[in-house]
């Protein structure tokens, strides 16, 4: 099935650049889920760890990659085997292990033969399993998928699995994780393949315009009023989902019109200034934040300019649609998305990267600096933030 129309939307307003962009953000740090998976896995670490390049020492400046990976595929095959392990806890050990190594590696050319094998391990687990199998099981789904990328292993896949997933996704009796975690792999997983399944807002930034029309007249009208629910999180992700149909109307059309945009932007300005105090400070800091941009460009047409910083390299973000794939990316991946920027295929495809940058290992050290060198800079900047501070606000300072 042809991948052409994978990197279309999300890179059509801006490729990689140098910097320049109003707000730099750093893919984010490692999540608590993935802090907690560490520590209950330490008895099992065998399994999650995979060898990597650490700060050298004077002895140690040449690394055996042959004997890395040698390793790296010796543990990837004793994860596999023991998805299929009697005992639950050992499954889910092995799935949280999986997963870890999927976040911080690229690993397509050992899954590959291995893919089947893998297969069939997830669907004896979304079949028997309960609520946190389940839901593991799913993420490495989602993981796996991104593993493969382009290959037509992938999709075979996401085909076979893909009724489990609905199926568990539409379960009332299932628990709200799992359901939460068949979700998201039916989206990405979808994005990724290119199957005939909807996924809304990740799936739009690749739809044909003739798709995009319906929803833009079957929907827009009904989602603003999710703008007034209770959970702020919903509030949020309608405002970017409305920002991101305004903008692809707006591609479609120059004059694209909205009959109800007084009404909208109104409710948007209350959204922007919101201050309940029964409200979480940090909610409310972040919804007014991210409403204002979905105003300013309802309003304006103004987009907030991002800079995503990766390695030695770093990514423009001056789209809705280049925005929600970027962050549908990041949820999944969390602490690994930095990696997979700069070593995944599929991912440098989607965002227009280019291939992947051949880096050398002692000209990466070399451009580090020293931890004390950081203390040391660090200590200037403090000193010298504080003599400007000082004289701004001593009395005898001049007052224009």
């Amino acid at each position: 099935m042809p991948r052409a129309r994978k990197g279309h939307a999300p890179g059509r307003r801006g490729q990689r650049r140098a910097g320049g962009a109003r707000s730099n953000i750093q893919p984010d740090s490692p999540s608590s889920d993935d802090e907690a998976a560490s520590e209950a896995l330490s008895h099992y670490s065998s399994t999650s760890e995979v060898a990597s390049i650490v700060e050298e020492s004077p002895g140690n400046d040449v690394v055996d990659d042959q004997a890395q990976q040698e390793e790296l595929e010796e543990k990837l095959k004793e994860c596999i085997d023991n998805v299929t392990d009697k005992s639950t806890t050992t499954r889910q050990v092995a799935l949280q292990s999986l997963r870890l190594a999927f976040l911080s590696h690229v690993l397509s050319d050992l899954l590959l033969d291995r893919c089947l094998t893998l297969a069939d391990s997830l669907e004896k687990c979304l079949k028997k399993g309960k609520g946190e199998e389940q839901s593991l099981a799913a993420s490495v789904l989602t993981l796996l998928c991104l593993q493969l990328g382009s290959e037509p292993e992938g999709e075979e896949l996401f085909h076979r699995l893909r009724p489990l997933l609905i199926s568990i996704l539409t379960d009332p009796s299932a628990s709200l994780g799992a359901r939460n975690s068949c979700a998201t792999a039916l989206g990405m997983c979808c994005f990724i393949a290119a199957v005939e399944v909807e996924a809304w807002a990740l799936l739009l930034t690749i739809c044909p315009s003739s798709h995009i029309q319906r929803i833009l007249r079957s929907q827009l009208a009904q989602l603003p009023q999710l703008l007034s629910s209770d959970n702020v999180h919903l509030r949020i992700v309608a405002g970017e989902t409305i920002a991101l149909l305004f903008e692809l109307g707006r591609d479609l059309e120059e004059d694209f019109l909205y009959e109800d945009t007084d009404s909208l932007c109104s409710k948007l300005r209350d959204l922007a200034t919101d201050s309940n105090k029964y409200r979480a400070k940090a909610d409310r800091r972040r919804q007014r934040s991210i409403i204002r941009d979905v105003l300013r460009f309802i309003e304006n047409g103004e987009c907030h300019e991002e800079t995503v910083k990766f390695g030695m390299e770093c990514m423009y973000v001056g789209s809705w649609a280049r925005r929600r794939t970027y962050t549908a990316f990041r949820e999944v991946l969390g602490s690994g998305i930095s990696h997979h920027l700069q070593n995944n295929g599929l991912l440098r495809d989607i965002f227009s990267l280019g291939p992947v940058l051949v880096q050398d290992a002692v000209a990466i050290k070399a451009n580090k600096i020293s931890r004390f060198e950081k203390h040391l800079y660090n200590s200037a900047a403090f000193k010298a933030r504080t003599k400007a501070r000082n004289r701004v606000r001593d009395k005898r300072a001049d007052v224009l």
